[in-house]
């Protein structure tokens, strides 16, 4: 897999200014790990070989077991491995991925709601607005993963 565009190249100040409201993110107040784990999830969902190799990294760094990581497609079944946070969020962000499928039913924003604040939902919602936007940059564009990219630097 080759890449189509260097998104960052191409487009410079609208990669910079994702870049300002992941740097939001990093000081609103949600755990770094929290993040990191809806941004995996929604990946997955997504498809995104790019954003998959880096969350994955990333909470592997931050000493995420491996085997948190290898369930996170079916927390739901592995719920145990995963807070009350964990849970509420990932729900979320997987009926605010799925929106034109969903249609984010009442139910789900007011379990999200017993368990975040107001500033805290939307910061959440920000967070999974702004993955599902990497994902389609990177997706589209054919951005390859680190893992990827090593390997073929290699051969």
């Amino acid at each position: 897999m080759s890449m189509r565009i260097d998104y960052n190249k191409a487009a410079p100040a609208g990669i910079k200014a994702l870049g300002s409201v992941y740097g939001y993110l990093t000081q609103c107040g949600l755990s770094a790990q929290l993040i990191e784990l809806i941004y995996l999830r929604i990946s997955q969902i997504n498809g995104c070989a790019y954003c998959l190799d880096m969350h994955t990294r990333s909470l592997r760094k931050m000493g995420v077991q491996v085997e948190k990581l290898a369930l996170l497609q079916v927390w739901r079944e592995a719920d145990v491995l995963f807070d009350a946070d964990e849970r509420a969020a990932l729900a979320w962000a997987e009926t605010v991925t799925r929106v034109a499928e969903t249609a984010i039913p009442d139910d789900e924003y007011h379990a999200a709601r017993a368990v975040f604040s107001e500033k805290q939902l939307v910061d959440l919602t920000i967070a999974i607005g702004l993955m599902n936007t990497y994902n389609r940059i990177a997706i589209g564009f054919r951005n390859p993963p680190q893992a990827v990219a090593e390997q073929s630097a290699a051969a």
